[in-house]
């Protein structure tokens, strides 16, 4: 069995804290790997590197770092299929969604490029009489992040990339179920010419989760994951002194009006709902049709589409909808959760619960499902989900629909499908959230503007990539200089006298 490693200091270093976690094959429900878990003194070892080799990284110019930038590019596109199949192998997820998650964090690459550009500095000279006042956005030194198992590629790179451009050092913690991307991501960036000890990859657990949140050190932590965990590392960083960005957990929901292509949202819903099998922050798990007519011809135009899905290991080609959930407990609490749907009167109009496929009868594998006629007050609508169950909640009006967004607790994304610019214009207008979709399924912007939700999806006040992501990874400072006459009218050769 393979036994993975830390990337420390510029190259692969065994754990050295005896405990590990398995890494399954989600399609066989085997263990295929273990990876380190580790403790305090790993982390103290990465983040010693770290801080050793971050100065000389941050006095390199921002044109020499944005070349590393470029580099890296070049190398992802080089090396994407072998990082899809890696992805795809202990993920799960289809050939096809694995090469767009290293795409999409590619592209956050491709911004930081500009980095000579978004690091420039203000100036305004003579402020008062031989007065000049210049700001400089200046890194903050070593910065950290911890990363979900949904997305091994893009959130990484969402974060390192910045955090790396803007001269800091970076140490990841990614999810210790699907380890082995992250751990080449390191490996290209050094190809790429980024100097040793400035990324370093430790795996691990809660242990070294604790670990960065109380370095005194790193200067700064980003997360990704439930919003139980986020408020956890939100609280404790900041109560240690670190500038903390955390963006926790989804529900989502898509309003469809009586006026909407109701082709295009039962093709977006597919989509959106059951895509990477339902384990996307930004999956649309709630569909809220207004009017009892919209709804019965939207149920009408969903349930053949999601009986066509086709389930599958990625090894199965390219056609494959969707694979197998990550582990056998993500599995359980999906199941679980459509039982209780079912016994709090939601009507299942799809049921997956008997899914099982020949040949991979121990995968990980969830049928899909979908339930309608679900109120408010059910726990399939208030908890997030994270499989491939989408639940269709019936309002009467418009007002209604936007009403459940609003009055969620989380607030990442929402969509509304409609043909009136007027409905569209006042709903992205009042919604209290922070990703909003006009016919559009899964609004995740593109990585020149920022990744963000409101309310329980978010704690911080920065998003993620775009202009913000510069901002939380440096410090303005802003300096006042004034200078006394100088010698340009000639020099004085007599011996200065007192008047």
């Amino acid at each position: 069995m393979e036994e993975l490693s830390h990337y420390i200091n510029g190259a692969r270093v065994k754990g050295t804290s005896g405990r590990f976690a398995d890494v399954f094959n989600p399609a066989t429900g085997e263990v295929q790997a273990k990876v380190p878990l580790a403790g305090v003194a790993e982390m103290d070892i990465a983040v010693a590197a770290a801080q050793a080799a971050q100065p000389a990284w941050a006095a390199t110019n921002p044109q020499r770092r944005a070349r590393v930038m470029m580099k890296f590019v070049h190398l992802l596109n080089e090396n994407m299929d072998k990082l899809a199949e890696a992805l795809s192998r202990e993920h799960g997820k289809t050939l096809p969604d694995a090469a767009g998650d290293v795409q999409r964090g590619l592209e956050v690459v491709e911004y930081c490029i500009g980095a000579p550009e978004l690091l420039k500095g203000d100036y305004t000279d003579s402020a008062g009489p031989g007065i000049d006042m210049y700001s400089m956005k200046q890194p903050l030194g070593v910065t950290a992040g911890i990363t979900p198992f949904n997305f091994p590629a893009m959130i990484p790179m969402w974060m390192c990339a910045p955090a790396i451009v803007c001269g800091n050092a970076f140490i990841l913690k990614p999810s210790e179920r699907d380890p082995s991307v992250p751990l080449m991501l390191a490996e290209l960036l050094e190809e790429a010419g980024l100097p040793k000890g400035i990324m370093q990859v430790v795996n691990g657990d809660k242990e070294a989760v604790d670990a960065i949140l109380d370095n005194d050190v790193i200067q700064s932590i980003g997360f990704v994951g439930s919003t139980p965990i986020a408020e956890y590392i939100y609280g404790r960083g900041c109560a240690n002194g670190k500038r903390v960005q955390c963006f926790g957990g989804a529900k989502n929901h898509m309003i469809i009006m009586p006026d909407a292509d109701m082709d295009q949202a039962a093709d977006a819903l597919i989509g959106a709902g059951y895509g990477a099998a339902g384990e996307r922050c930004m999956a649309i798990s709630v569909a809220v049709p207004v009017g009892e007519e919209t709804a019965d011809r939207l149920v009408e135009k969903l349930v053949p589409r999601i009986e066509k899905l086709k389930v599958g290991p990625y090894t199965s080609g390219t056609d494959v909808d969707y694979g197998p959930v990550v582990t056998a407990a993500a599995k359980e609490n999906i199941l679980g959760l459509v039982e209780t749907g079912v016994a709090q009167g939601a009507e299942l109009v799809v049921d997956g619960r008997g899914f099982s496929l020949q040949g991979y009868e121990d995968g990980f594998f969830v049928g899909p499902h979908l339930f309608d006629r679900v109120t408010t007050d059910m726990d399939i609508y208030k908890k997030e989900i994270f499989g491939p169950v989408l639940s269709c909640v019936r309002a009467q009006t418009y007002e209604e629909a936007i009403g459940m967004a609003i009055d969620h607790e989380y607030g990442n994304g929402t969509a509304i499908f409609t043909r009136d610019g007027d409905t569209a214009r006042d709903f992205a207008n009042r919604i209290n959230i922070g990703m909003v979709g006009i016919n559009v399924p899964i609004p995740v912007p593109l990585a020149y503007h920022t990744f963000g939700g409101w309310k329980k999806s978010v704690f911080g006040d920065l998003n993620q990539h775009g202009p913000d992501a510069f901002k939380f990874y440096t410090r303005t400072k802003t300096v006042t200089a004034r200078w006394p006459s100088g010698i340009k009218e000639g020099g004085e050769f007599s011996i200065p006298v007192m008047e």
